[in-house]
Order: C-alpha cells, then sequence, then structure tokens
C-alpha cells in the first residue's frame, strides 16, 4: 500500500544486538540466519517472476484468441500469481530497495477510471483526482500538468513514466498487479452481494463483437502491465542473488539486518496488515476497500500475507514446485535466549494463520470478503476482527522478541483504524 502510515516507534531501552545475542560467540549463528532470510526472498521473488511469465502466456492467449474459457484461465493465472508475491510482502518496511520499488508492482487502492471505461455511478474528475476518470484506453492523446501526452500507443513506458501516479497522485495506479486485476475482471458493482467484477470476454473481440470500445488498445494496454509487471519482478528477484545490491546490503550490519527482519515483520503485521487492509475496511463498511477488489481475492492475500511472516520467523518457505528452502532462523536465535518466547511468537504465528484460514475457508465456501465488511453482518465481522486480534497479539509477541534480543532502529508502521481509530471518520 502506497499511503503514508504514522509510524509507531517502540520505546524500549535497547541495548547493543551483540551484546543481546551474546553475537561474539554467535557471529556465524547469525550471518546463517540473514543468509537464510535473503535466500527465502530470492526464492520469493523468483517464484513470483515465474508465476508472472505464466499469466503472461494466459494473456497472451486471451488477446491472440479472446473468449470465455481464455479470459477465465488469464483469472486462474492472475489469482496464482498472487499466491507467491504475497508472501514476499514481508520483505517490505525493513528494506529500503523493497520499499522503493513495490509501488510499482501491487499499489493500491486505485483510481481505476484512470485506466479504462467504469460504472455511470463512479463519477468523473474530482479536486483531489482530476484525472480518476481519464480512461486512456478511449483516449491517444490527453494533457496532463497542463502538457500534451501522445498515447497513441500503449506501451510500458508510457505506464511506468507518464501515467502511474501521474500528478503525483497515489491513486493514479497504472501499473501492477491491481491494474492487471481491473483489465481481467472490471469493476465489482455488486457492493457487499455475492459477486466479483464480470467484465465480458467481448472487451478484447475484435471488429463488431468488440464490446465498450477500444478493444485493440484495452489488449495494448493488458500486455503492456504484463510486460512491466515481469521486468519488474526479474529486477527485484536479481536484487536478491549473491552478491547483488539487497542481499549485500543485509549482510553488510547483522545488527541492522536482524532488525530489518523484524521491522518488516512487525509492520506488515500490524499497521499494514491488521490495520489498513482489515479493521479499516471494517470501519467503514466499504467493499472497496478489500485489497483484490475486483476479483474477490483478498481472503487469498491476507492469508499469504500472514503466511510470509510465519516464513521468515520460522526460515522455511515451500517454492511453487513444491521444494523448501529451510535454514537457521529468527527462532532459533530467540530460542536460544528465551524458549519459552519463541514458543509464545510460534504459537501466536500459529494463531494468526488460524484465523486467516477461517476467512479463507468462509470465503471459499461462497461468503466473500466483502460481504464480511457489511455493517450488521455479525459473522463476517467475527471473521474478520478474529484476523486482527490475532495480528495484533502477534505484533505484541514480536515487541518481547525485539526487547529479549536487544534489537535497535525498530520502527513499526502503524495505523489510524488500530491507535486513533475517531480520526479515520474526521
Amino acid at each position: 500500500m502506497n499511503i503514508p502510515l504514522k509510524r509507531l516507534t517502540f520505546g524500549i531501552s535497547l541495548t547493543a544486538l551483540a551484546s543481546g545475542l551474546g553475537l561474539s560467540a554467535q557471529a556465524q549463528s547469525a550471518a546463517e540466519v540473514l543468509t537464510t532470510y535473503a535466500d527465502i526472498a530470492e526464492a520469493g521473488y523468483q517464484d513470483s517472476l515465474t508465476a508472472a511469465r505464466r499469466l503472461d502466456g494466459a494473456i497472451d492467449a486471451l488477446i491472440a484468441a479472446p473468449s470465455a474459457a481464455t479470459l477465465q484461465a488469464a483469472r486462474a493465472a492472475w489469482i496464482a500469481a498472487r499466491v507467491p508475491y504475497q508472501q514476499t510482502e514481508v520483505f517490505r518496511f525493513g528494506n529500503a530497495i523493497v520499499d522503493d520499488w513495490e509501488g510499482r508492482v501491487n499499489a493500491w487502492p486505485l483510481d481505476e477510471g484512470l485506466i479504462d471505461y467504469v460504472d455511470g455511478a463512479y463519477g468523473g474528475p474530482t479536486d483531489e483526482n482530476r484525472l480518476a476518470a481519464l480512461n486512456v484506453i478511449a483516449h491517444p492523446a490527453f494533457t496532463l500538468s497542463g502538457k500534451p501526452v501522445d498515447a497513441a500507443k500503449i506501451t510500458p513506458k508510457l505506464l511506468q513514466d507518464t501515467l502511474h501516479e501521474a500528478d503525483g497522485i497515489e491513486a493514479n495506479v497504472a501499473t501492477g498487479y491491481h491494474a492487471i486485476e481491473f483489465l481481467l475482471w472490471g469493476q465489482d458493482l455488486n457492493g457487499h452481494a455475492p459477486g466479483a467484477g464480470d467484465r465480458p470476454w467481448t472487451d478484447y473481440a475484435q471488429d463488431d463483437a468488440c464490446t465498450h470500445g477500444n478493444c485493440d488498445r484495452r489488449a495494448e494496454y493488458l500486455a503492456a502491465a504484463s510486460d512491466l509487471l515481469i521486468s519488474d519482478l526479474e529486477w527485484m528477484a536479481a536484487q536478491w542473488a549473491e552478491g547483488a545490491e539487497a542481499r549485500t546490503a543485509l549482510m553488510a550490519d547483522e545488527q541492522a539486518g536482524l532488525s530489518a527482519i523484524l521491522t518488516g515483520m512487525g509492520s506488515l503485521s500490524y499497521g499494514e496488515q491488521a490495520g489498513e487492509r482489515m479493521r479499516l475496511g471494517l470501519m467503514l463498511n466499504d467493499p472497496e476497500e478489500e485489497h483484490d477488489c475486483f476479483s474477490d481475492n483478498t481472503h487469498n492475500s491476507h492469508y499469504y500475507d500472514g503466511l510470509g511472516v510465519q516464513n521468515v520467523y520460522l526460515g522455511d518457505y515451500v517454492r511453487i514446485d513444491g521444494s523448501l528452502i529451510s535454514g537457521p532462523s529468527l527462532s532459533d536465535l530467540v530460542a536460544a535466549e528465551n524458549p519459552d518466547l519463541d514458543g509464545e511468537m510460534q504459537s501466536r504465528l500459529s494463531g494468526t494463520m488460524m484465523a486467516l484460514g477461517r476467512i479463507k475457508t468462509a470465503a471459499e465456501a461462497g461468503s466473500a470478503y466483502d460481504g464480511m465488511l457489511e455493517r450488521g453482518n455479525a459473522a463476517g465481522e467475527a471473521l474478520v476482527m478474529g484476523g486482527v486480534n490475532a495480528l495484533i497479539a502477534q505484533t505484541r509477541s514480536i515487541e518481547r522478541v525485539v526487547a529479549a534480543l536487544g534489537a535497535e532502529g525498530i520502527a513499526i508502521e502503524g495505523s489510524d483504524s488500530l491507535d486513533n481509530p475517531s480520526a479515520v471518520f474526521q
């Protein structure tokens, strides 16, 4: 998410990490923990790239031979691509290289009218975003910041350098998973009622069979967004290779490296997932406040975000080919310092996965996540709040891990929805 969040800084009196862990005698152990973490990051981004290439193949098939079947295959490939990527979100917050890049691939929420046609109830330009209903697919030329833009050909460069966050507005999301999601599903106009977006396959048909106009340009945009997603993931996967920038920065300072792990775990658990992605939507009773709002895939996004946190603490990651990345972990370091705390942390992680698993199970049984957000849906609220409360409890255990390890520089992202609820409605 690209919205600036309030930072919640832990006011813990911290000793040097080397002293807290006795790392003068265990330096190799700490280095191995960081290596495992980097290995999981590299594998996760490689898997995300592999899945994005499969998605690209399905998109090519849709464009070449539009049909209900090829559209459904592309949608299924998109959902599959989310599984490894969501598990990499735990590498945000603690690694600047990931934070600086992430908005290109997973930014949300978006003003989808920037990209394509929208329902009449969506509205037009607003004071906050004059481009909210630009519909670049229908407009091969437009004006941006007083200057004419030639969009006759929709290319990755146009999306990345001109449209994405145009006018400095974060809701102008033109690239990444969610732009592709919108182009595959269209708007979800069902509110809290059952059903995801239902874009017709004929939006990619040829000649007289084309619906909503500009089918060639819509296909051009979808192909460009897919190509750009692949190139972005190629770049990030390469950063975690041996000797590359992300891995080198992580390994340069063991104290800072372990703090990066804890910062990512805590910030994703608390401010980002429990707060902005779950509690906020429930407070607003707004179906648009779900992460994968066009596809109704939010239950999976929440689940695999939680799994990513568990992966890095335990030092285990199951790749999409079924192979296992496993090695010395943060859990090992905590267990050496305080076995009871390690047991607590593992229990909290299991509790979170159980709570997120209940949401996933309910959604797969027909109770979609946007329906859980409806005012008066007591069962849905209980499911979502079960996840929120588990993530908060998990974060409290992460705080205790921070204190036990004497970690320094830990600043965990907060959220008004958790820290100052009245501000949400101001």
